[in-house]
């Protein structure tokens, strides 16, 4: 039979939980190493929300639809903000220096591992990308889904 690990136990071999209810109303359950990778579900509010756009400069995020649908937007290179739908059991994959955000409908839970990170605190807001997309209601995401 497995040995539970205590909570003491797995800070000492550098693992700790940290949760969190964000501004938006979403509830986060993080599982941080100190290496800088992390396991994240995040539990959207029964009102659906924009994250706050931001990028890292060594992590690489992966992120998986449990249920409901959301929409990932990014800052292009070309000035331009790309949006993508997705659905319960899509994924995508993020990289380091992209300008990225998303819009979690209402109670939509998702997974995201994030791994690579060398730097501590490796979050970075994107101001301009904010100011691109969370003025968008979610009617309008909708609306313009079949375009994206």
């Amino acid at each position: 039979m497995p040995k539970q690990i205590s909570e003491e136990e797995a800070h000492l071999l550098g693992i700790d939980t940290l949760h969190q209810e964000m501004d938006n109303g979403e509830r986060r359950f993080r599982l941080v190493s100190s290496d800088g990778s992390s396991y994240i579900r995040t539990e959207a509010s029964n009102n659906g929300g924009w994250q706050k756009s931001h990028y890292h400069k060594s992590l690489t995020e992966f992120y998986v639809v449990q249920k409901g649908w959301l929409v990932y937007t990014e800052y292009a290179s070309d000035d331009k903000v790309v949006l993508k739908h997705l659905e319960q059991g899509e994924s995508i994959l993020v990289k380091p220096f992209v300008h990225h955000n998303l819009y979690m409908s209402a109670y939509t839970v998702t997974h995201v591992i994030k791994y690579g990170g060398e730097i501590e605190n490796d979050w970075y807001p994107s101001l301009e990308l904010d100011k691109l997309t969370i003025h968008l209601p979610e009617s309008e995401l909708v609306r313009m889904r079949d375009l994206y």
